[in-house]
Parts: structure tokens; sequence; C-alpha cells
């Protein structure tokens, strides 16, 4: 038997630097490339939008990067619709845990969205300006996708081997019933504009505001019932990639997801934009904004999207399409995405801010400081209000179980679930 020294005399050593640039390329010829292009028609010049493909979680590194895309619809002027696109992204950034891996971070990140979110609404209602808007925000990092939104935007995925599915939830009082609950309940008013001889017309509002959604950001004018907590939906796409299409309701108004879908189908992402947007002017004119988004996600060894699956073909996958699971191993992973099938890794739309940050220790940053769940201030450990505690007039809190949350954020979120008048701060 030959020495230990002869049994690894003939292995080669490789540099680590090497072992990582080989991991790197690795990385970048399984990632997906991602095209897009956008067009709009401007009625009232309250529509915003933005497309940034060159983000990255590690700065200077590469494989760390995705692409983030939003819609904005402002209503009672544009002040929200660019409030938001200017600051949205760098809060939800900046709610999310520092030195995490990308599963981690992709696992953390629809808390980081809901705090995002709220973030934005807080601090441009502090401007006093009563402007609101729809949000539709898109984060894509590999195969993976998260959308998360407020209002009526809306993001519709036409998936190769999956059929066409909404990753959206639209916030209109006229169609969504367990939203007009939730408002009612919060202390707001829904019904129709009453004219002259008590008739009736138009879609449900809330009042006071005459709002015809029940989430969005900004709106302080309608009452805090209009929350800006979003619906979140993450999924995975299988290797073979697909298609986004995010617009603004002059869009959805005109066209159902699948004739948007159609109208376009083949072309590419810049070309697909200017033919939706074309075809919802010759089906409705330029009755509203019209603002359209179309992103493709192309697996890296394609120039282009494969050709869509025999009719044959999508109806035995439209019963498989969207199973609705948790976190999952990496072998199912690759056995549904061996068939074609688009995972639903996540889905929530609760309007409770408890239940959407969920449950944790309290973070602690350099100086020994708590920090607030939306707003990111920092707190004293005496400071700190759980975001699960009762009414701020209940003995039943919590306070040792986090996340916390700064006494602005937590009046707002009293004032969001109906537990004291809004703009009242209670000191």
């Amino acid at each position: 038997m030959g020495s230990r020294g002869d049994r690894y005399e003939h292995h080669d050593l490789v540099p680590l630097a090497a072992l990582i640039n080989r991991e790197l390329r690795k990385e970048k010829m399984e990632r997906p490339a991602v095209r897009c292009g956008s067009a709009a028609q401007s009625r009232k010049g309250e529509d915003y939008f933005f497309m940034k493909t060159d983000c990255q979680r590690v700065a200077g590194n590469p494989s760390t990067s995705f692409s983030v895309f939003g819609i904005f619809d402002g209503h009672n002027g544009s002040a929200a619709a660019i409030f938001s696109r200017d600051h949205l992204l760098n809060y939800v950034l900046n709610a999310m845990p520092r030195g995490l891996g990308r599963d981690e971070w992709l696992l953390a990140l629809p808390r980081a969205l809901v705090a995002g979110f709220v973030k934005t609404d807080k601090e441009f209602q502090a401007k006093g300006k009563t402007s609101g808007t729809t949000a539709t925000f898109v984060i894509i990092d590999g195969w993976t996708v998260t959308v998360a939104s407020v209002g009526d935007s809306r993001c519709i995925l036409d998936a190769q081997g999956g059929g066409i599915s909404i990753l959206t939830v639209d916030h209109r009082l006229e169609e969504n019933a367990e939203e007009r609950e939730r408002v009612t309940a919060s202390g707001g008013e829904v019904g129709r504009l009453s004219i002259f001889g008590g008739t009736e017309i138009g879609p449900l509002r809330c009042w006071p505001g005459g709002l015809c959604l029940s989430r969005s950001i900004g709106d302080m004018d309608v009452g805090e019932f209009i929350v800006p907590i979003p619906y979140v939906k993450q999924v995975k796409l299988s290797s073979t990639g697909g298609r986004l299409i995010i617009a603004s309701d002059g869009v959805w108004d005109a066209l159902s997801s699948e004739m948007a879908a159609k109208s376009c189908h083949g072309l590419p992402a810049e070309l697909a934009a200017r033919l939706v947007v074309k075809e919802t002017l010759r089906a409705r004119g330029l009755k509203d904004d019209t603002t359209c988004i179309v992103v493709d996600i192309i697996p890296p060894d394609n120039t282009k999207l494969p050709p869509s699956p025999s009719p044959e073909k999508h109806n035995k996958l439209k019963a498989l399409f969207f199973r609705k699971k948790s976190w999952k191993s990496n072998k199912l992973a690759k056995k549904l995405s061996a068939v074609g099938i688009v995972e639903q890794l996540f889905e929530e739309g609760s309007a409770m801010l408890a239940e959407r940050l969920g449950n944790d220790e309290p973070s602690v940053q350099t100086g020994g400081l708590f920090t607030c769940a939306v707003c990111q201030a920092d707190l004293a450990p005496n400071e700190g209000v759980s975001v699960h505690a009762g009414s701020i007039f209940s003995v039943s809190s919590k306070p040792w179980q986090g996340p916390f949350l700064c006494t602005d954020c937590r009046d707002k979120k009293d004032a969001m679930e109906g537990k004291r008048p809004s703009g009242v701060r209670v000191v």
C-alpha cells in the first residue's frame, strides 16, 4: 500500500480563484437572457415606468445580477407615480438583510417588497400631496420572477409550455368582494356615485374620496384603509423561458390577457410592446394613458423564444400549471423544469401587516440598535413596538417577538387596520 502522499500525487491542485471563476462561468451559462421593450401613449400624463437590467445583489459581481421593471399609473396628478418610480426600488433593497446568498435573498424578497411599498407610501404621504398611484413591480433573478402589485395595473406570464397566467390581482372594488369587506370593516364606505334623484352610476368607489381602488400608494385624502400592502407572487419558470407583459389599465380595459399575448406573439420585445399598444388603440381608442412593457426571459442557448406548444399539449399542461407549493428541493425543481411546468414558490395577498412581515428576532446593526422593519430607522432596545402587538390600547402586546416597528410605522399600521382614525397621532 502506498503512502498518503502517493495516493494524492496524481491529483492536480486548482487555485481557489480558478474554481470561483469556473463556478461563475457555469452560473452565467445557466442563467437566461433578459430582453425588454416598452411603448406608451399618453392622454393625461400620469403613467410612469422604468426598466433596469443591470442591478446586482453584490456590487461588482455580475453573477448576482437581476432585473427590475415597474409601471406606476397615477391618479389625481402624477406626483405619487413619479415618487414611486424614483424611490420604491431603493426602499425594497434597503429592507433586505445583508450578506444573503441567492436562495436566501429570494426567500426574503416578498417581505422586503411589503416593507418597501409601505415605506414608499409613508414617505410620500409625509409630503402632504393628495396624488395616488398603482404600482406593479417585477424582479427577475435567473428563472425566478417575483411580482408585487397594488391597484389595477397587471402583469401576465405567457410561459412556454404553460399557457397564460395573471401574476397580479386587480384591487378594484367593483371586482373584488374580499377587498370591499376589508375596507368597510376598517371604517370606509363603499358605494356608487349618486346623482340627482338618487340614481347611482359608475363603478363602486370608496368614500370619502371616491377612489375605485382598495390598494394604492399615496391617496392620503381618501383614508388609510386604502392600503399600500401589495399582493406578491413568486414563480420559477421552466428552462424553456417565457414572456411577461406588464401594462397599465389602459391596456387591460381594452384587451384580455389572451388578446394581448396573441397580438404580439413571435415578435421581439420592443416591437411586441408597440403592437400591444397599437392593438389597444385600435380596440378602444386613446381613452386613458396606455403603457406596456414586454420582457422576454430566454434560455441561454436560444436567440429567441421557442414556439408555443400545440393546443393538445397546452391543454394537458394547463391542469398542472401553477401548482401551489412552499419552497422545495432542488430535485423536485429539476423534475418540474424538465416537463415545462411553471412552479409557484410564494403567494400572499393579505392586507394585514403583521401577517406579511412574519416572525423573527430583532435585527441588530452596528451600535447595538434595532431597526424598524418598515422604514429601517434605528431603534433603541426600549423603543421598538412588536408588529404582532395588539391595539396600543390593549394589554395583549408581545414586545419580545419581532419584527419591530417605530412609533410612526406602528401608528400607520393601526390606521390601516382601522384601530384609530386616519391621520391621528396617538401619544
